[in-house]
């Protein structure tokens, strides 16, 4: 099995591009996903992944030739004349390296250790590869959000990003919700849906900055873990025998427990914090950016491969221009929801007053 160095990867990410072009023709399956801006042309067997991508998304509307394309071939060895995948070389590997020597020769990447799991792309041509040992032998995260570091490349091409959060909003506007796990956030999320407010999505959203800050859908999963799920009553509405994912959470779709059809964006208004506090009414207080910064930020650059310091001053403008906020969590989801609605109700003066004052 050949092993890639530091040296040979960007020629390594060459090959695999040409290869996968070069047998264009013999991917069995081809799914189209039309996102803001955007579609994505995915060639690849019938499995666990075409399946993914037709589910785990939430499709934009709109004049698709008003988007650009994007091909990626997910292939492995038997499929599309693709190779067994390389091994990474001796040297130490870092993340931050090998993104650096990549977009030297203006390309992107990521590589999984564990499965030889590699992820190239050429940003220019719109182009990318996954390469895999066998049919499924990709990470257990793909599957609720695949091919996302492609999205993440692409997005950032246009001075947009993925960001790890969540939303929520009422009548077109929202407020972006930020934290590690465990800090309450999913678990705010799906307590304002079933409370009667939106959502564009939850973990993963994208975020434009042109114009003020706007949300727009990526990912149509949620997920809660066995408590969360019987706290906040899905099983009545879901079921209870659903399994669990490989973070041992119950997985589902944001349109089985949404009130309305997901918005085609929200207008953030605000950067909030989840903090489980442990009091029995929500309550909502400024907070610097700076633990603004440091809740959003590190998670949603260490899950996006490549472009750390792009990254890290798009987080920063975004809580430059956006009022924080930590929102301590009641114990009641519709007691949460109504504290959320009424910030949003709010006159956005008021918010900005908090703003300036920080």
């Amino acid at each position: 099995m050949p092993r890639v160095t530091l040296e040979t990867l960007p020629d390594y990410a060459r090959f695999l591009l040409a290869a996968a072009e070069s047998g264009a023709g013999q991917f069995p399956v081809q799914r189209t996903v039309r996102l803001p801006g955007l579609e994505l042309i995915a060639h690849l067997e019938p499995g666990a992944l075409a399946d993914a991508l037709g589910q785990a998304f939430i499709e934009a509307g709109g004049d698709p030739r008003d988007s650009r394309q994007c091909h990626v071939f997910i292939g492995h060895p038997g499929v599309g004349g693709m190779p067994v995948p390389a091994r990474w070389g001796d040297a130490h590997f870092t993340e931050h390296g090998f993104a650096q020597k990549l977009a030297e020769a203006g390309l992107r990447g990521h590589h999984y250790h564990d499965l030889d799991f590699w992820q190239v792309c050429d940003p220019d041509r719109r182009i990318g590869v996954q390469l895999m040992r066998s049919p499924d032998a990709f990470p257990p995260w793909e599957q609720g959000a695949p091919l996302r570091a492609f999205l993440h490349w692409e997005y950032a091409a246009r001075g947009m990003r993925l960001a790890h959060a969540g939303t929520l909003g009422l009548d077109g506007k929202g407020v972006l919700l930020a934290g590690a796990g465990g800090a309450g956030k999913s678990g705010t999320v799906v307590a304002g849906l079933l409370n009667g407010l939106d959502s564009v999505g939850d973990d993963y959203v994208l975020i434009d900055l042109s114009g003020g800050v706007t949300a727009r859908p990526l990912f149509s999963i949620l997920k809660q873990d066995p408590q969360g799920f019987a706290r906040l009553g899905l099983g009545r509405r879901l079921g209870t025998d659903r399994p669990l994912n490989w973070q041992g959470k119950h997985a589902f779709h944001i349109n089985e427990i949404a009130p309305r059809p997901v918005r085609a964006s929200l207008d953030i208004s605000a950067l909030m914090v989840p903090h489980v506090s442990g009091g029995k009414t929500s309550s909502i207080a400024p907070i610097s950016r700076k633990d603004a910064l440091i809740a959003l930020a590190p998670s949603g650059i260490a899950q996006m491969p490549g472009e750390r310091e792009s990254g890290f001053r798009f987080f920063s403008d975004l809580t430059r221009l956006l009022p924080c906020y930590r929102l301590y969590l009641g114990t009641h989801p519709e007691e949460i929801a109504g504290t959320i609605a009424d910030f949003l109700a709010r006159a956005p003066d008021e918010a900005e007053r908090d703003h300036a004052g920080l």
